[in-house]
């Protein structure tokens, strides 16, 4: 009764869960995984991204509602249900989840592992010569790390560290006579392999770590009789905020890493343990950390799939997998020979990565750090790559006397200690670094660079969605803007002033920012189209976007929809809007886009009876964008510019490869190309250059 009391309530709400949405949003991943025309090797990878995502969202999500929990707050889910109800069904929704990837790992992939030219082994299905390699690893890498930490009447409870596997070793002795048992907690330190490897003739031997310390899981108890051996894996809670400081002399960037420590000893919101257990270290482990069996996922198999990777990206078999074409020309940019300071003075160039390089922008920035008519650069970056090309151009520019400002996002999510450890290095070359503003986090992806030509000074604008970052912006899709247009310049120049000081601009031309007035302005281009409807004249919105959780804006969409006005919404990952819902959304349609590359690019398309408004930029659609990011948005205002970018809605809209259709009751079905229906793979069609030939309608 409980149970059909909750789901009446979910389908009755005109919103959909945003953690829910993120779990189906997982199972699209998952599906990769599943996919018979990919590679073994990328269906792997699928199935590693799955267990990667699956800790960050019980680290965040879970942890957050935990947050609520623990300390006796109220809140209600989008689909209307309280904390208690939500984390029943979240938890299920969760074990649904865990149980349909170990039968995808079990049944589907472990079957295909022997004709792929490697496997994963247990010690007895090894030769005797390997055992002997796997003892001497033992004895002479393993071994000297392992630390046992026992927890009894005279041992308090170590402190185990957050989703590193670890062994629970239950041993028993005889104190007077009377047996008692008492548990032992040996973590696997983080720095050694999760597989150790052996080389045979016809294939490589992967053998999981815990599978040789259990084989030898004596040498650390001697003449102490094992009653059982359990490994098991827990999650801590990572969510934190930082509150508003009103004290500003504090040191920002010492209670960021104050903040850091928590994540070691947050609360347990997940353990993962391998099948029957000890029942006797379970309701230790279960009384320590207040959890019960909602929190509890037992897994039949490979404890943490995360190891994948390993198999993955190892030297042999890097070809075997997904093979990336070469980057096209931007279509705004004839060649790489150009001298881009002279071209950006009468052309923009929108780039579309990872079908374009992040070449141009890369080099622009080695060429200003080197140039001696260059006097200053400005940028906010969030993530770096390893060995990041940015950070050296910036060093190299400290070190040629230009001014270098750089706002360094101490709060981007798991890179905060990354970030803390490139700025420190900056400033030490003399750099002007920012550590964040205080109770925002600065997301936005901004780059300037001042130029002194003659007697003028040139300012030269990138502006975009994605990271500054070599590595992901092969990976991920995006949308970047370079210009020398004066428009650009003095709303970046405005914005900079705003990050880095005390100014607080009117208005932009051709920037939609936040904090301040992302969220009205976006409101107001939605009932714009709204009107226009409601006149008989022409309108329509299309959206691509990673997350649409806003309530203030769907309501928008909702009443727009009502209003008359074509909706499409490309929304990859959360999407609290309910499409198709009679008398409330039946002009919206939503698809997901998943696929060889993460869609991380963010478009905005608005009719405007026939004269397009077209905005790109760093911003999705949800609370902690429009309240709690420093964003922007820009307009694309150059006609050219303005086509190109319609035709990669376009082709969003016409993917039939990668593409599912979220229904009503915000599940989302595989879209399969139908009878005589051309393929069209985004992932593909973007490295040709014909595809801006023709003019197209988005409505």
């Amino acid at each position: 009764m409980l149970i059909s009391k909750v789901s009446d309530q979910i389908k009755k709400s005109k919103y959909i869960s945003r953690d829910l949405s993120w779990l189906r949003f997982n199972y699209r991943v998952l599906d990769q995984a599943r996919d018979t025309n990919k590679s073994f090797f990328d269906r792997l990878k699928f199935l590693a991204i799955t267990s990667s995502n699956l800790d960050e969202f019980f680290m965040i999500r879970v942890g957050s509602l935990y947050n609520y929990l623990d300390y006796g707050k109220e809140r209600t889910d989008y689909s209307g249900l309280r904390e208690l109800p939500f984390r029943k069904k979240l938890l299920d929704y969760a074990h649904r989840f865990v149980n349909d990837q170990y039968l995808t790992f079990n049944n589907e992939l472990k079957p295909l592992f022997a004709k792929s030219g490697c496997d994963i082994l247990k010690i007895s299905e090894l030769t005797e010569i390997e055992q002997k390699k796997a003892d001497s690893y033992f004895k002479n890498t393993i071994f000297p790390l392992l630390t046992p930490m026992v927890f009894d009447n005279y041992h308090g409870f170590p402190l185990l560290m957050n989703q590193l596997l670890t062994f629970g070793v239950v041993t028993r002795t005889s104190d007077e006579g009377k047996p008692q048992d008492r548990v032992t907690f040996v973590q696997i330190p983080q720095n050694l392999a999760r597989f150790y490897e052996i080389n045979r003739k016809d294939k490589i031997v992967f053998v999981p770590i815990e599978d040789i310390i259990r084989w030898k899981i004596k040498k650390l108890f001697r003449n102490v009789e094992i009653v059982s051996v359990n490994l098991f894996r827990i999650t801590r809670n990572g969510d934190f905020t930082l509150e508003e400081s009103d004290d500003l002399e504090a040191d920002f960037v010492q209670e960021i890493k104050a903040k850091l420590k928590t994540r070691k000893k947050g609360r347990v919101v997940r353990l993962e343990v391998e099948r029957n257990p000890s029942q006797f270290m379970m309701r230790i482990l279960k009384e320590r950390w207040t959890i019960d069996n909602a929190n509890v996922f037992t897994i039949n198999s490979l404890l943490d799939l995360r190891g994948l990777w390993q198999i993955v990206n190892h030297r042999h078999f890097r070809d075997k997998g997904f093979k990336q074409p070469a980057s096209v020309q931007p279509l705004s940019l004839p060649s790489d020979g150009v001298d881009m300071f002279e071209y950006l003075k009468e052309h923009d160039v929108l780039l579309h990565h990872p079908y374009n390089s992040m070449e141009p922008v890369v080099n622009l920035l080695e060429r200003a750090a080197e140039d001696p008519s260059v006097l200053g650069i400005k940028q906010t970056i969030y993530r770096l790559a390893d060995q990041s090309r940015v950070t050296a151009a910036l060093l190299k520019a400290a070190e040629n006397g230009k001014h270098v400002s750089v706002l360094f996002e101490v709060k981007a999510r798991f890179d905060e200690e990354r970030n803390i450890k490139e700025g420190e290095r900056l400033e030490k070359a003399g750099c002007f670094v920012i550590y964040g503003i205080s109770k925002y986090k600065t997301h936005t992806k901004l780059l300037m660079i001042i130029r002194k030509e003659g007697e003028k000074v040139t300012r030269y604008v990138h502006i975009g969605s994605g990271n500054y970052n070599e590595s992901t912006a092969r990976l991920y899709t995006d949308v970047s803007l370079l210009t020398t247009n004066e428009i650009y310049a003095h709303d970046v120049s405005e914005f900079f002033n705003v990050i880095t000081g005390h100014s607080r601009p009117n208005e932009y031309k051709y920037l939609l920012t936040a904090p301040k007035s992302m969220r009205h302005q976006l409101i107001e281009l939605i009932r714009h189209e709204a009107r226009n409807a409601k006149k008989g004249m022409q309108s329509g919105i299309v959206i691509k976007i990673n997350s649409l959780e806003d309530r203030e804006v769907i309501d928008e969409l909702y009443k727009a929809s009502k209003a008359g006005v074509p909706i499409k919404l490309i929304v990859r990952g959360i999407c609290c809007l309910r499409p198709g819902r009679e008398e409330l959304s039946e002009n919206i349609s939503v698809k997901s886009i998943v696929g060889e590359y993460l869609e991380h690019a963010r478009l905005y398309y608005f009719h405007n009876n026939g004269d397009p408004k077209v905005y790109g930029g760093s911003a999705d659609v949800m609370v902690r964008s429009f309240d709690r990011r420093i964003e922007a948005l820009f307009l694309i205002a150059n006609e050219e510019l303005k086509r190109e970018a319609i035709h990669i809605l376009y082709y969003n809209i016409q993917d039939n490869q990668n593409s599912y259709i979220m229904r009503e009751d915000g599940t989302y079905i595989k879209k399969r190309t139908g009878v005589n229906e051309e393929a069209v793979d985004i992932h593909k069609v973007f490295y040709g250059k014909a595809f801006c030939e023709e003019e197209v309608s988005l409505v």
